[in-house]
């Protein structure tokens, strides 16, 4: 099927003016023994009174919609992250470097407007939501019943940012924007178990060979309006920095520009933004800034050996300083058996399902600046978050097809998979 892009692309909020000037050993992975990629923990042994949900991140609002992780992603409630809002912003407002960088976010990354959740999971017992905040420069653990904060961690620098969560759900780790750092956290207390520092600008954290290494991207700086091919080295230092979980010990440091440069891609930018494994983690497949599509590195062979490009939306304006946080594609995600791709056209205004295989993408699904892509939780479809529509939408992976959108809050970003007690009802309507 030839996939033709989106004639009319749905109307998208004015972005704000950019950011700014305001913030100023491979081996060893390779050939330890394969395991299935996770996509969330699974619920604890002996939990059976835990029910699994999705959690969506809505972040300009500050809130986190809880629906049905499968069939009709039914709404089940609603879950305010920022209970203490009014203290953080008199904290900010008082200190005038923090109150700098606050509007730096607020106007840069934000598009004029906070950013008040970034990413989310939940503790084993289901019994609280831990979740980053941009704006606040934190990590907090939400009472799931109550409301309440249990715990925060303030991490250093200015800002927080993509988390992920370990196989066994006992640790979080987070990207410290501003201080180049992965802060580890246990996610029951909020204690540091350790960090390590990365590249400039960390974003994507992952955790593989069942939770023994924490692969970390960076960015580096996408503020600035340098966005011409021609000035790319002025992004700063972007590398994928991988760490032992246990000892917080640099194994790996990967620079993919090297590698893009030796497969004949000098052209592509070598900031690595959202990405994924297969299942037996052979193979990453990940998107940088600017590019309408995708690159597939061979983790064994530390190559990258096959780069994807997809359609673009002739109505996408090609002025590269419009396009949000240098992101022209940011989400993907991967069908449990490895045999298709979910791929967000941010910019673009689509979603797109790509056979692993051959690389060819399906339907383009018109979707509203799709900010995220996450599987199912009975792995039968992508779901994605439209940014720019206030919705998620549920895509199959067999059809490439929308199957429903769901409404949630304003402007959601990451969508998470993870646990609740049984018929839990929000804590806003005990």
């Amino acid at each position: 099927m030839t996939a033709a892009a989106p004639s009319s692309p749905p109307v998208r909020r004015p972005r704000a003016r950019r950011y700014g000037a305001v913030a100023a050993a491979l081996a060893v992975v390779a050939v330890a023994a394969p395991v299935p990629a996770v996509a969330a923990p699974a619920a604890p042994v002996g939990a059976a009174a835990l029910e699994e949900v999705m959690f969506v991140g809505n972040n300009w609002e500050g809130t986190v919609d809880v629906i049905r992780s499968r069939g009709d992603y039914a709404r089940l409630g609603r879950v305010n992250v920022v209970p203490d809002k009014q203290q953080r912003l008199w904290e900010i407002y008082l200190n005038p470097i923090k109150l700098a960088f606050y509007l730096g976010i607020q106007q840069g990354p934000g598009e004029g407007h906070d950013q008040l959740v970034d990413d989310m999971y939940t503790t084993p017992d289901g019994t609280a939501l831990v979740a980053s905040r941009p704006s606040f420069a934190d990590v907090v653990s939400i009472d799931l019943r109550t409301g309440a904060v249990r715990w925060r961690f303030p991490v250093s620098g200015f800002r927080s940012d993509h988390m992920a969560v370990s196989p066994d759900g006992t640790r979080v780790a987070v990207s410290a924007s501003t201080s180049d750092t992965v802060h580890v956290l246990d996610i029951d207390t909020g204690k540091q178990l350790g960090s390590f520092g990365t590249g400039d600008t960390p974003h994507e954290n992952i955790f593989t060979g069942g939770g023994r290494y924490i692969w970390n991207m960076s960015i580096g700086d996408v503020n600035s309006s340098l966005d011409a091919p021609s000035q790319d080295w002025t992004k700063g230092d972007r590398k994928i920095t991988i760490a032992d979980a246990g000892t917080f010990a640099k194994v790996k440091e990967i620079d993919m520009r090297p590698r893009l440069d030796a497969y004949g891609r000098s052209d592509l930018s070598d900031a690595v933004r959202p990405a994924v494994f297969t299942p037996d983690e052979s193979r990453l497949y990940f998107q940088v800034s600017f590019f309408n599509g995708f690159v597939e590195y061979d983790v064994a062979g530390d190559r990258v050996t096959r780069v994807a490009t997809l359609p673009k939306n002739p109505n996408t304006t090609e002025d590269r300083t419009k396009w949000v946080n240098d992101s022209r594609h940011h989400g993907m995600s991967i069908s449990p058996d490895g045999a298709k791709l979910c791929v967000a056209g941010t910019m673009d205004d689509y979603t797109t399902i790509v056979d692993r295989s051959t690389l060819t993408p399906g339907p383009l699904v018109t979707a509203s600046k799709p900010y995220w892509a996450t599987v199912s939780g009975d792995g039968r479809d992508c779901v994605i978050s439209e940014s720019g529509a206030d919705q998620v939408t549920a895509i199959s992976f067999a059809t490439g097809q929308k199957v429903v959108s769901v409404p949630v809050g304003d402007h959601p970003q990451r969508v998470r998979i993870g646990h609740l007690p049984a018929g839990w009802t929000p804590p806003a309507a005990r």
